[in-house]
């Protein structure tokens, strides 16, 4: 009798030790997956970022280019309503040119492209800002993969579970190629 309780005792050891084995292996797999989608998810912000660059800064700098062009054209109409009336001017001509600066102002409070360029340096600073963030976010979450991935111990145990392992590159922080320029032209 205490030879079969002592069996099966080695015996609920054993399986326990096999269990737990074979949990950790399996754990161990499902890490280094979950590290490979955060990656994937990571590169993932990338495009998101540089999708929102390339969308909104040369649709800002037309916004400002055609409010530019309005502007010059409208303070070229003042200028030239003026020239027109020699040097004599008259009372009409006075109110005829009030009228048109009413006008203009009453649909363009502000004739100044000043705010416009400095909300467009605004916006491209925080666009910037956040591809760096995120190439950054992806840079640390290679590492972490890697880091992982690259263990012996954990290496070893992927092996036995089949997991390939995916080789993920840092980026570089060279100039972007896909960069918006010259949006002015």
């Amino acid at each position: 009798m205490k030879l079969n309780k002592t069996v099966g005792i080695i015996i609920v050891a054993v399986v326990a030790a096999i269990l737990a084995v074979i949990v950790g292996v399996n754990s161990v797999a499902g890490n280094a997956i979950a590290y490979e989608e955060k990656v994937t998810e990571a590169k993932s912000n990338i495009k998101v970022a540089e999708k929102r660059r390339a969308d909104l800064l040369p649709t800002l700098a037309d916004a400002i280019k055609s409010y530019d062009k309005h502007e010059y054209n409208t303070l070229m109409d003042v200028i030239n309503a003026r020239k027109e009336q020699g040097s004599v001017i008259t009372d009409d001509d006075v109110n005829e040119i009030n009228g048109m600066i009413k006008l203009v102002l009453e649909n363009y409070p502000q004739l100044s492209s000043q705010p416009n360029y400095e909300k467009f340096m605004t916006e491209s600073s925080i666009t910037e800002n956040n591809i760096r963030d995120v190439r950054d976010a992806y840079n640390k979450t290679v590492s972490r993969y890697n880091t992982y991935t690259r263990h012996p111990l954990r290496k070893f145990f992927l092996s036995l579970t089949g997991y390939e392992r995916v080789e993920f590159e840092k980026l570089s922080y060279d100039v972007s190629e896909d960069a918006p320029t010259n949006l002015f032209d």
